[in-house]
């Protein structure tokens, strides 16, 4: 493969030096250098471009906040965080409110995880209310009417973004589960954005709840649209409403996320494989029960029970996991979350949860 520089010898032999200097002696591996050489030359290249003034600001905030987020989240990677999406308008004392309030209470206090919200007034307030200040991250968008983040979020996990794009990047990457409640063009779009990101496989499949109080009656009026004219006219397939979940109560919406983790863990491609990793793997009789259900979405071979790949062991990937393999077409990922739920029927016993 063509090494990626800028076509100068001497100045590339300096990037890549300067890159080596900068990662020796700071606990990274020397392999992280080609990386950050890659890094630094896609920046002089973009200078070289001629590129407007307003669009090097552009580029250099992003990359500011991408890296604070980082360091930021990078402290808590032991954890699993549910994100929170919902209006800034819920008033106090909503029973929506209210219901955010008790279910980010019991994730944070009952179920372990930590609570990403948007750092905003009204469902986002509600959410850093019930998880606390020490269980809270707060991602939040500099607007000219809504600038400040809630009370309840502590400083040390507040990340103040400028541009939407990189905080939903944040939202996605972070995440192990979303919540969302009623909300207006925001939230309606986080939930497609997100719906969108699991229906392509371009974020990992993860447990999406509807949650609204009783009698709300947001959610299923979207659900039927979506339903009768989205399903109806072809835009989607039936199978892609397997992807969410409604549900009413801070419970159910816990079940829901949390049962999601029950035995399946994650997911990895290995070439044009993808491995699924669980903390108890199916028996013979149920790899043939799988192989007959979920055949229409393996293009070729079977669903088999495999140890851990080399590339997985090389990256001392889960490799303690059990896991199994199939060659899946990458397009019926609404059926793929049918799969996960049949692994979820496994007792993974007393097998470590882990992350």
């Amino acid at each position: 493969m063509r090494r990626y520089d800028l076509g100068d010898p001497d100045l590339d032999d300096r990037i890549r030096q300067l890159a080596a200097d900068a990662v020796a002696g700071h606990g990274h591996e020397h392999e992280d250098a080609d990386l950050i050489t890659e890094i630094l030359v896609t920046t002089l290249k973009l200078h070289r471009d001629h590129p407007d003034r307003a669009d090097l600001k552009l580029v250099n905030a992003a990359l500011k906040e991408l890296r604070y987020s980082f360091l930021v989240f990078g402290q808590y990677r032991s954890f699993r965080k549910l994100s929170v999406f919902g209006s800034a308008r819920t008033p106090i004392g909503h029973p929506n409110y209210r219901l955010a309030v008790d279910l980010a209470q019991h994730m944070t206090d009952d179920r372990g995880w930590m609570v990403i919200t948007g750092a905003g007034p009204g469902t986002m307030e509600a959410a850093n209310l019930g998880a606390g200040g020490d269980a809270s991250f707060g991602v939040n968008i500099r607007l000219p009417f809504e600038a400040e983040a809630n009370r309840y979020v502590d400083n040390a996990r507040l990340i103040n973004f400028k541009y939407f794009f990189t905080r939903k990047l944040m939202f996605v990457k972070e995440s192990h589960a979303f919540a969302l409640f009623p909300g207006g063009f925001g939230t309606l779009d986080e939930t497609f954005e997100i719906l969108t990101l699991a229906q392509t496989g371009k974020a990992p499949l993860q447990p999406i709840v509807l949650i609204e109080a009783p009698g709300a009656g947001y959610w299923q009026g979207w659900i039927d649209f979506v339903t009768s004219t989205v399903v109806g006219q072809g835009m989607i397939t039936p199978d892609d409403l397997h992807l969410f979940t409604l549900v009413t109560d801070a419970a159910a919406a816990a079940a829901e996320i949390c049962g999601f983790y029950r035995n399946y863990h994650s997911q990895r491609y290995v070439h044009d494989d993808l491995v699924l990793r669980m903390q108890r793997r199916p028996d013979p009789g149920m790899i043939e029960a799988l192989n007959d259900e979920f055949s229409d979405i393996v293009v070729s071979g079977r669903i088999e029970a495999i140890e851990a790949t080399d590339a997985e062991r090389s990256d001392e990937d889960h490799v303690e996991l059990g896991r199994m393999r199939l060659r899946f077409d990458r397009r019926n990922h609404g059926r793929l979350r049918l799969l996960v739920n049949r692994l979820n029927e496994i007792d993974p016993g007393e097998a470590t949860p882990g992350v």
